[in-house]
């Protein structure tokens, strides 16, 4: 392992599921402050932060079906909270001593700046958090594209997603036991065996982009810095 961060700029991806705690809804404040803590020991590596974060805490789209919602409704009742979730982030962020911005693809100006590319690279350099709201302001994609989306623009160096395993598995290993982990794959590999790592829009984009994407469990304290500072934990998918 380095003693210095092998990324300058990154795009950390959670769900919203994971700001809800045990309950999987609504926002768990002890939660919300173990994340703001992680986050914040890997800017004090000097790492300029974009933040995506899901609203599945209080909305997912894709489910909505059951309330009789249209899945186009539903999709921007999913962004919209994407941006409550973003800024509850923001104020546990500047509660924790650091400057972090709320940017959303949904025209939000009393609460959000809109996303202006070069401005919010500024921002970046000038040490703020940036958290990402509002996925891409389009039905029909996920956040997972929203983070892939963002990694390009802002030319991130890795996105790096946080779930509740180890990481890459062949199947899913809350319900085979059995299950493979899978530490190293190439984008390749990964379409050739139909493994789930993100929906295949982002995934395509990180690929043609060549942003590699790293996969950890995000409830074991001091990964993402040792991530950061280039130790092998959890699972990249990359194109060599």
């Amino acid at each position: 392992m380095v003693s210095k961060p092998i990324f300058r700029r990154v795009v950390l991806k959670f769900s919203g599921e994971v700001l809800g705690g045990e309950r999987h809804n609504g926002i768990d404040r002890s939660v919300v402050e173990y994340l703001v803590d992680e986050i914040k020991s890997i800017k004090e590596l000097g790492v300029q932060i974009g933040l995506v974060i899901g609203g599945g805490n209080f909305i997912r789209g894709i489910s909505s079906a059951d309330l009789g919602l249209s899945r186009i409704t539903a999709d921007y009742m999913g962004m919209i909270a994407t941006v409550m979730n973003a800024l509850a982030l923001r104020d546990f962020f500047r509660n924790a001593g650091i400057d972090a911005v709320v940017s959303s693809a949904i025209y939000m100006q009393d609460i959000a700046e809109t996303v202006d590319i070069e401005k919010l690279k500024r921002k970046l350099d000038d040490g703020k958090v940036l958290i990402f709201a509002g996925g891409t302001g389009r039905p029909f994609v996920s956040t997972d594209t929203a983070a892939a989306l963002r990694a390009c623009e802002f030319s991130a160096d890795a996105i790096i997603k946080g779930t509740k395993v180890e990481g890459l598995f062949d199947k899913d290993p809350e319900k085979y036991k059995g299950a493979k982990f899978i530490p190293d794959i190439t984008y390749t590999n990964v379409l050739n065996r139909g493994l789930n790592v993100m929906d295949l829009t982002a995934f395509t984009m990180c690929q043609a982009n060549r942003i590699p994407i790293i996969i950890y469990n995000m409830n074991k304290k001091g990964y993402l810095k040792r991530i950061i500072l280039g130790e092998k934990l959890g699972s990249i998918i990359h194109g060599k």
